[in-house]
Parts: structure tokens; sequence; C-alpha cells
């Protein structure tokens, strides 16, 4: 039970840093892309790990 009390924090801190990346995509008016940006779109930046942000 005391384990969950560590790793609860943990999982916290690195949820919060993908949503940064996310976040940071959605305010520069794109979108996160698992694969890779389509024909209609352009690659902006990297949302999280190897997911791109694209825009329209």
């Amino acid at each position: 039970m005391k384990i969950l009390f560590l790793l609860f924090p943990l999982i916290l801190l690195l949820v919060q840093g993908a949503a940064g990346n996310a976040l940071g995509c959605w305010r520069r008016g794109g979108f996160c892309s698992w694969h890779s940006c389509s024909f209609s779109t352009r690659f902006v930046g990297i949302c999280a790990g190897e997911s791109f942000c694209c825009k329209r």
C-alpha cells in the first residue's frame, strides 16, 4: 500500500509532461497525429514521443 503513495506522484508527473506538449500544439492551432501529417496539413512540431503536431 505504501508504494502507491510513491507511484502516484510519479505517474502524475509523466502525464503532466505529455499533456504539456499537446497543449503547446493546440495553442499553436494544431492537433496531434500519431503517424505523420496528412497531405492537407503541415508539420508544426512534436507532441509527445512519436506523435507529431500538424496544422491545417
